[in-house]
């Protein structure tokens, strides 16, 4: 009992500190840098967190039990595959960066003015008024338009954004969680309750991480809008550069791209 209790422990504090890791913390900076409430910042934290338990779990559990092995190609494609999804978060956040620019140097008609306001989960600002036909912009035309069209009508796309990053994460870090398991725990049942404990340390971790993410971009969009506006542009800017280290690491430093692929799960 007392070696099950130590690795039900070991597996929930090392999941929360799994959470910390830095490609995970910019993902969901990206996607927190448009909320603008406290507690819809930490339930994204839990949707990530699930995703990233559910690949966890199913991969995981496939090289405990059954000790499916991951060829290097397949290996560095799971882990190029964060590195894609943070460039395309990037490139969502700082889309909004070229708008504002745009407006920015064009000048304001007479009646019209500017302050930020929100579409959904998306805020920002652009020159406005308040009669009929005079708002600046369509309603679905913000940079993420796109996407609430074509997934806004199924009521779950705020919560399947966050969940389907969680699960893209989830693929690059299974095996090495998976293999790290293996050379300490010897009892499959053992193995596969640490990686599920694992998994609930990474929502409660993540959780905490979104929430305190979320507080400067929450208490600067209503008193400071330049700020807000900056944090979100820095957190894309920050997605897209990290995304493309991990594409140029994995693609060309550890041989996705040519035909001698190495690599070790870490």
């Amino acid at each position: 009992m007392i070696p099950l209790l130590s690795i039900i422990a070991l597996g929930f504090f090392l999941g929360m500190r799994h959470a910390t890791d830095p490609d995970h913390v910019i993902a969901v900076t990206t996607i927190v840098s448009r909320q603008r409430s406290i507690r819809q910042a930490a339930l994204i934290g839990v949707l990530w967190g699930l995703g990233h338990t559910i690949t966890i779990l199913i991969v995981g559990s496939a090289i405990v039990l059954f000790g499916l092995v991951i060829p290097p190609r397949v290996g560095l494609t799971m882990e190029m595959s964060v590195g894609l999804m943070l460039i395309l978060l990037g490139i969502l956040n700082l889309s909004g960066m070229m708008r504002w620019i745009t407006q920015t140097l064009t000048p304001v008609q007479q009646g019209e003015h500017s302050h930020p306001h929100g579409h959904g989960d998306f805020v920002h600002s652009h020159p406005h008024g308040h009669n009929p036909g005079k708002h600046g912009h369509a309603e679905d035309a913000t940079p993420v338009g796109w996407m609430d069209r074509a997934f806004g009508r199924m009521g779950l796309y705020q919560v399947i954004r966050p969940l389907a990053v969680g699960i893209v994460h989830g693929l690059a870090g299974s095996a090495a969680v998976a293999l790290l398991v293996l050379t300490t725990i010897r009892v499959p049942s053992w193995a596969v309750l640490y990686l599920l404990v694992f998994g609930v340390g990474t929502v409660a971790g993540m959780m905490l991480i979104t929430a305190a993410i979320a507080v400067p971009f929450a208490l600067s969009e209503s008193r400071f809008a330049r700020f807000h506006r900056g944090l979100g542009i820095a957190s894309g800017l920050v997605s897209l550069a990290f995304g493309l280290f991990i594409v140029y690491q994995m693609g060309f430093v550890n041989g996705l791209f040519t035909h001698s692929p190495n690599w070790v799960p870490h």
